[in-house]
């Protein structure tokens, strides 16, 4: 019994660094950012991505990589509806002094834990000034080398690959968003609808479907799904 107890705390102290190492590499995926939404104006421009982070704040950014507003969601009390500004989060947020790099000078640097920095003033044009990194999440844009419809553009939000229809395409869907990761994203053209051209279609398994200009509701969405989920992201259209 007692060789038995001494063979069970040999393990114990083995195996304890290992475990920690698993939890602490577990943990890291679980908490940190990620690209939770993406907005779209009147249903055919893009308008910003948010990026939840470790403590359910949403960052909102731009497709060229502006931070232009963080904080939480507020659900209406008359139902299923929510501001479309956020709730101000109310934790330390930091700024970058007068001493920092011009780039990025007087931009957030931190949001609560979450660490932000930004290319410097020697990077390409395409990447200046912009959003590199966010807690553990990297971005990165389309160079100067790229199709002039996506110059600049966000590239990567962490591991996702983000692609847009290039300046050949049709008008109608020119520069639009083609697709986030595995997540293909299609729009109405002029060959679909011409009224309704350049609105957006489907966003992987979700369809969007609008009223005709014959339609007494001409030009709206036919099913109410303003906030739908797809490949875990949800895509909101205002």
């Amino acid at each position: 019994m007692l060789r038995i107890l001494k063979y069970s705390i040999f393990i114990v102290l083995v195996m304890r660094p290992f475990i920690t190492i698993l939890f602490i590499f577990a943990t890291s995926f679980t908490y940190g950012q990620q690209l939770a939404q993406v907005t779209f104006t009147n249903a055919r421009s893009l308008a910003y991505f948010s990026i939840l982070t470790d403590q359910d704040v949403l960052v909102r950014i731009t497709e060229d990589g502006k931070i232009i507003e963080w904080g939480t969601e507020i659900l209406s009390d008359r139902g299923n509806y929510y501001a479309q500004k956020l709730q101000p989060f109310l934790a330390r947020v930091e700024y970058y002094d007068a001493g920092a790099d011009s780039a990025y000078r007087g931009k957030v640097k931190s949001i609560g834990t979450t660490n932000i920095t930004y290319y410097d003033s020697y990077e390409e044009s395409t990447r200046r000034g912009k959003l590199k990194r966010m807690g553990m999440m990297n971005f990165d844009y389309y160079s100067m080398y790229d199709d002039k419809g996506t110059r600049g553009k966000l590239k990567f939000a962490g591991d996702l690959l983000l692609d847009y229809y290039g300046s050949y395409e049709d008008e109608s869907i020119r520069g639009k968003l083609k697709s986030i990761g595995n997540i293909p994203i299609s729009w109405v053209t002029v060959f679909d609808d011409r009224y309704n051209a350049g609105k957006i279609k489907s966003a992987g398994s979700v369809s969007y479907q609008w009223y005709s200009q014959y339609d007494l509701a001409h030009g709206a969405l036919k099913s109410n799904n303003y906030r739908t989920w797809s490949g875990g992201i949800l895509f909101i259209l205002r």
